[in-house]
């Protein structure tokens, strides 16, 4: 097994990754660094790249991979501090999670995009334009999950299917998560902040849904 670690943002390693040939990059590699590295890997018949870093360091790995169809390479994640990602697929974090991103086995896990084409690792929050409350009408697949004006939509994946989960957030009382295939919204403007990462322009609408490959996450 030829086994990478691409290291973002100058995170410290943990001890158990100390060893691996490491790529040092920013916290959101650079497509060039990742075609850089898939030559090697592609010489092993399981090839196993580890990212060590945040949530949108994972997304820009799995974001490149999908668009190039590339997506059979298996995925270590090993966050420092607990990240929505790091909840979401029960990585763990730290030394624990590299241990487990290099002995662990690699199994099919829904990939969650978005309609621009991007993926979500974690968590993308939904709000009103200049922090306004979010206006629009937004479903899970056929659930209807608001209609009216919300404070924040949340979205994030699931470890299994059907693969995304969305919640709204109206006041202080307790979220309720609806599960499905798709979460769409449909709105006035909206501004998306995707694992961190705020979107430059409102947006009329928004829609996450699991894409039709699997990723191969290491657990």
């Amino acid at each position: 097994m030829s086994t990478h670690v691409l290291r973002c943002d100058g995170v410290p390693v943990p001890i158990a990754l100390a060893a691996l040939p490491t790529t040092q990059t920013a916290a959101v590699p650079a497509t060039s660094v990742i075609d850089e590295l898939l030559p090697v890997l592609a010489a092993d018949s399981l090839p196993r790249l580890i990212v060590l870093g945040e949530d949108a360091a994972l997304a820009g790995v799995l974001t490149h991979l999908m668009k190039t169809e590339r997506l059979h390479v298996e995925i270590g994640y090993v966050p420092i501090d607990k990240t929505y990602g790091s909840r979401a697929y029960q990585t763990g974090t730290g030394n624990a999670a590299a241990k487990r991103a290099i002995e662990g086995r690699a199994t099919e896990t829904p990939l969650i995009r978005d309609d621009t084409g991007t993926v979500l690792v974690g968590r993308a929050t939904i709000t009103g334009v200049d922090d306004a409350k979010l206006e629009g009408e937004a479903y899970v697949d056929d659930t209807l999950l608001f209609t009216g004006k919300v404070r924040t939509m949340q979205i994030s994946p699931t470890l299994y299917l059907p693969g995304v989960r969305a919640a709204v957030r109206r006041g202080i009382r307790k979220r309720t998560w609806v599960e499905g295939r798709a979460a769409q919204l449909g709105t006035p403007g909206a501004v998306v902040t995707r694992d961190g990462i705020r979107t430059e322009r409102p947006v009329p609408r928004s829609t996450f849904y699991r894409h039709h490959e699997s990723w191969y996450l290491v657990r």
